[in-house]
């Protein structure tokens, strides 16, 4: 369970990245060799994508594999350093922060509208921007307390 919560958003990207190819490879197979194709594939494998694409990119930022500016930041004193990559996190906690809300709005606004095949509400898309935005929010949060503790390198 440990391993679980510690992975949880690499696991769930990555599910929803086998459940898309799984599918398209499915219907592809199906469209060429029956003539016949699932009319929800495409749907289902978009929902799939947007999640993974979210819940993945806050699994690279958790992970700290974003593209960053390490390379400027490590010329500097430790002091400049430290301030610099507070700033940075604070900057990011802002900027995310605000598209979570905007998120929530965006989410709120779509709940009634349906998806055009299978009839689900369209908050089906735009929660995994609520999950993506706060979990990158959470994990700047998580990140600052550590580098203001000087916990981190």
């Amino acid at each position: 369970m440990k391993l679980f919560l510690k992975n949880f958003e690499e696991i769930i990207s990555g599910s929803f990245l086998i459940i898309m190819v799984c599918l398209v490879i499915l219907n592809v197979i199906l469209r060429y060799l029956f003539n016949y194709s699932i009319y929800w594939a495409e749907e289902v494998s978009t929902i799939c994508f947007v999640w993974s694409v979210f819940v993945g990119a806050s699994a690279v930022y958790k992970n700290k594999m974003d593209i960053g500016i390490d390379a400027l930041i490590v010329r500097l004193s430790p002091e400049k350093e430290k301030i610099t990559r507070t700033v940075a996190h604070l900057l990011t906690i802002l900027i995310n922060g605000y598209i979570f809300y905007l998120s929530i709005v965006f989410t709120f606004i779509a709940y009634k509208k349906p998806t055009a095949v299978l009839g689900i509400s369209s908050a089906v898309y735009n929660s995994a921007l609520i999950f993506g935005f706060g979990l990158i929010s959470f994990h700047s949060i998580k990140f600052l307390i550590e580098d203001v503790k000087g916990r981190r390198a």
